[in-house]
């Protein structure tokens, strides 16, 4: 069975979860650090990223979430999410810094600008259901990483390796071939290890 952790000190967990859940694997609500152990793959949920940020220094994560980036443990960011993975962030010092790309804060717009929109996500398909509320964008990835939805000429979804980063909330829809494609690559990762 594939275990997945959830990150569960702020934003959507439950969502996630279900979404996960879905994809028939065993979900684990981290809240300690020492849970990261045994776990095939992380998801870092929307929310706020500056307050998660404080909350995975308060709690001792963030030597434990580099090491399980650093093994190559696959990892998967929503909205707040992706800001945490992002090695720069426009205008403050980047979080954890794993993945090569460049995001901007709410570049959508502040809450009463969120919206829905169908997305055309490489390795997925079509009409993939985006939920942006108070979303980053993706300005620019390095050249480990590669764009794999935009949305009005904007990024809003990449892939580095085990890494995967999107703008959006997938787990705010029923549609969930977003959190079926992390499990894949997670099986791969698995297959090759």
């Amino acid at each position: 069975m594939i275990n997945i952790g959830v990150l569960a000190l702020q934003g959507a967990v439950r969502e996630h979860a279900e979404a996960l859940q879905a994809a028939d694997v065993n979900v684990i609500a981290v809240k300690r650090p020492e849970q990261l152990d045994g776990l095939h793959g992380l998801v870092f949920p929307g929310g706020e990223s500056t307050t998660m940020r404080r909350l995975i220094d308060k709690y001792g994560f963030f030597e434990p979430l580099k090491k399980f980036s650093e093994q190559g443990n696959p990892m998967f960011g929503t909205c707040a999410g992706a800001i945490l993975m992002a090695k720069e962030i426009v205008g403050q010092e980047p979080h954890l810094g794993v993945m090569d790309m460049t995001v901007q804060r709410n570049a959508f717009g502040r809450q009463r600008e969120s919206f829905e929109a169908p997305l055309k996500v490489q390795g997925i398909g079509e009409d993939v259901h985006g939920v942006f509320i108070r979303a980053p964008i993706i300005v620019s990835t390095g050249p480990s990483a590669e764009v794999i939805s935009e949305y009005d000429g904007e990024i809003v979804a990449a892939r580095q390796g085990n890494f995967l980063a999107c703008s959006y909330h997938p787990e705010l829809t029923d549609d969930h071939r977003m959190h079926q494609y992390f499990v894949e690559m997670i099986r791969k990762n698995r297959l090759a290890a």
